[in-house]
């Protein structure tokens, strides 16, 4: 499994970030049994830089927290012998991240992989429009923040 991340901001101290980031994807691929190849890509943003995505890609001009750009998305590849299955892309925007987790009263590390965690399931087609896919999404990404011992101390209702 490749995870390539990059850090495009330096408004937030992002130390040590990228190791968890790493272990929440991995655990997240485990966990919905993805087991061949991977490739992900993964940038830590500031509100700027998100905004002109969000802009650009969802005609939305306001930052966001996390952005999804999945590679296979409507389309059918086969994956080509020797290569990496690549998912795409995920953009964290660590000013929004560090925002939330002071709204949610929990650690930065634990919203940034929630994000991440969250990014990854699109990339694997999961969405939440619908109550059940959201419900589905909240499973799997809380699955992983436990195995990480990243839990939320009060549940929020949803």
């Amino acid at each position: 499994m490749d995870i390539y991340i990059n850090n495009e901001q330096d408004k937030v101290d992002a130390v040590g970030l990228d190791n968890l980031v790493k272990q929440a994807l991995e655990i997240g691929l485990e966990l919905i049994g993805v087991e061949n190849d991977i490739e992900v890509s993964l940038t830590f943003a500031d509100n700027e830089f998100i905004q002109k995505l969000n802009c650009q890609y969802r005609n939305i001009n306001q930052a966001t927290d996390v952005l999804s750009f999945p590679l296979e998305e409507g389309f059918e590849f086969g994956q080509i012998a020797g290569c990496p299955r690549v998912l795409g892309d995920i953009v964290i925007s660590l000013q929004r991240a560090e925002e939330q987790s002071i709204e949610y009263q929990h650690s930065l590390a634990r919203e940034v992989c929630y994000l991440a965690a969250h990014g990854l399931l699109h990339l694997l087609g999961y969405d939440h429009q619908i109550k059940q896919d959201k419900r589905q999404m909240r499973l799997i990404e809380e699955q992983i923040m436990s195995r990480l011992n990243l839990m939320r101390e009060q549940e929020e209702e949803e």
